[in-house]
């Protein structure tokens, strides 16, 4: 009896993780608010060679990112979980704008698809596509694929999933790491 009890609140503590809104996400940001750190991965000077078409701003190359902090996405407009957390991105973005550099990269996405996407939501986070090879070190395998760089080039976040970027823990981060 005293078994079958533990197990009736161990499935009810499963169901409220898995299927009550929000309390998957809470729990990830308090007991783990950087999803992984990857402190021996650097971005090298030939990962960041990226070519870069500019959607919504001039077009550039990754390498123009070199040495300073990074907030780098990799998403596309026909993938949910990435429309998913871009209300989020646009809040950090208008409130660390000024501390970090935002490269979201659109993935097997048409421009004017991106561009229709943009406007319709009022984003103005800086998007481009990638006009040239993307290097295996982070070219991502999931998507939504995140990574916040330091200004050496090391990976200090790597997120491969939908998350909400507009928390006290990431901002918190944030400002750690551009002091």
């Amino acid at each position: 009896m005293k078994k079958n009890l533990i197990y009736l609140i161990l499935i009810v503590i499963i169901g409220v993780i898995a299927f009550v809104p929000g309390v998957k996400e809470k729990l990830q940001d308090t007991f783990f608010p950087v999803a992984t750190i990857e402190n021996a991965v650097h971005v090298s000077d030939e990962d960041y060679d990226i070519d870069l078409q500019g959607i919504n701003v001039p077009s550039t190359n990754l390498k123009a990112f070199k040495d300073k902090a990074v907030f780098l996405n990799f998403w596309g407009t026909w993938c949910p979980p990435c429309r998913k957390e871009w209300p989020s991105i646009q809040k950090l973005y208008d409130t660390r704008k000024d501390h970090v550099d935002f490269v979201l990269i659109a993935m097997n996405d048409q421009e004017d698809a991106v561009r229709k996407f943009l406007k319709e939501n009022n984003y103005n986070v800086p998007v481009y596509i990638a006009q040239s090879p993307i290097s295996e070190k982070i070219l991502p395998k999931v998507f939504p694929t995140t990574y916040l760089l330091d200004k050496n080039g090391r990976i200090i976040i790597k997120e491969d999933a939908s998350r909400d970027w507009n928390t006290e823990s990431v901002h918190q981060f944030i400002d750690n790491i551009i002091k």
